[in-house]
Formats: C-alpha cells, sequence, structure tokens
C-alpha cells in the first residue's frame, strides 16, 4: 500500500485537510496526517473559508480533527506522495527547518506532490518552485512570482500539473485536484 504524507497544523482550512485526508483513504492510500510538535491521537484546530463576495475570503470556526500520526516519527523516505493543506497554517509550518526538509526531498526524488491554496507557501519558503508553472490562492501570486515561479491565474474550482506537482488556488478545486494527483500518483480509477 502506497504512503502518502499530508502536512497540516492548526487554523488550516478545514475542507483543505478533511476532504484529502477522507479521499484518498478511501481510494486505499495510507494517509498520514501529521503537525510538527504533535503526535497521534493530538488534535489540531481548523478554520472554514468561505467565498461570499468579500473582498477576501470569510473565516469561521471549523472542526477539531484529529492527526494519526506523530510528525516525531516520519521517516521521509516511507512516503510516495505529499499533501500541503492550506490555510492559515503554512504561515507557521513555513518557518519549520524539519518540514521545509521534507518538502525538498520530495522534489529532489521527483515523488507526487499536491498543495492547494496558501500551501503553496511551504513549497516557496523549501525553493522548490523556481522555474515552476503553478497556482495557489491570488494573494500567495507574488510569493510564487518571487520565489522564481510563474503563477498560473486559473479559477478557483481547477487545478494546474506540471510534473510531480499538481496545486489548486482553493478548496472548490477539490475534484479536479484530487483527480490529478491520482493520476500523478499512477492510480488508475475504474467505474
Amino acid at each position: 500500500m502506497k504512503k502518502i504524507l499530508l502536512l497540516t497544523g492548526d487554523f488550516t482550512e478545514d475542507y483543505e485537510t478533511m476532504v484529502p485526508f477522507q479521499m484518498l483513504q478511501m481510494v486505499g492510500y495510507e494517509v498520514h496526517a501529521v503537525c510538527p510538535d504533535k503526535k497521534k491521537g493530538e488534535t489540531i484546530k481548523t478554520a472554514i473559508h468561505d467565498f461570499e463576495g468579500d473582498q477576501s475570503y470569510t473565516e469561521k470556526p471549523g472542526h477539531n480533527f484529529v492527526l494519526n500520526y506523530s510528525f516525531s516519527k516520519v521517516h521521509i523516505k516511507d512516503y510516495d506522495g505529499l499533501v500541503i493543506a492550506g490555510g492559515r497554517a503554512p504561515e507557521y509550518l513555513r518557518l519549520n527547518k524539519k518540514v521545509i526538509e521534507m518538502v525538498k526531498h520530495f522534489f529532489t526524488e521527483d515523488k507526487p506532490v499536491a498543495a492547494v491554496c496558501h500551501g503553496i507557501q511551504i513549497l516557496t519558503a523549501a525553493d522548490v518552485v523556481r522555474g515552476r508553472k503553478l497556482t495557489a490562492y491570488p494573494a500567495v501570486a507574488p510569493e510564487v512570482t518571487m520565489a522564481g515561479g510563474e503563477f498560473q491565474d486559473i479559477p478557483a474550482d481547477k487545478a494546474f500539473v506540471d510534473g510531480n506537482l499538481v496545486t489548486s488556488p482553493a478548496w472548490p478545486g477539490h475534484p479536479e485536484w484530487i483527480a490529478a494527483f491520482l493520476k500523478v500518483m499512477g492510480a488508475t480509477i475504474t467505474l
């Protein structure tokens, strides 16, 4: 069974953690949801970001998401793919040196990576977007450009694939984003 590492943290976007976690388990992957300095069984608080016609998204309290693996027990070479949730968590997760090392591993080894919304902030901090085409929440576009990436301005319900990297602007893109990630992972779904 292939293993996927899901990086998340306090005040991650609720859907951007819950949906990929459950969907990837549903199709048969072993998914380890982790957060630095937290252990299996501990929780993170999520936030629900919604698009209600304001100049930016609104934020509401989400759920307490139970982590199913301890960050300190991660052996990065055991994972076949990486998912990075968005929301506010990437702001502080990108300051963790171990997180940055983990992300770099997936790019060095050319393993599949999926990042959504503000999760791309971790990619820019890891200096892995230089020369790559990717998308993110529009407010992250300047960071993508400054990090040497080519920002793709696409609708929120779409995804963009560049080799092993699958990105989407926000949770409305989940169907396309997760489907593209599954394809990059080598999964075949038959109906």
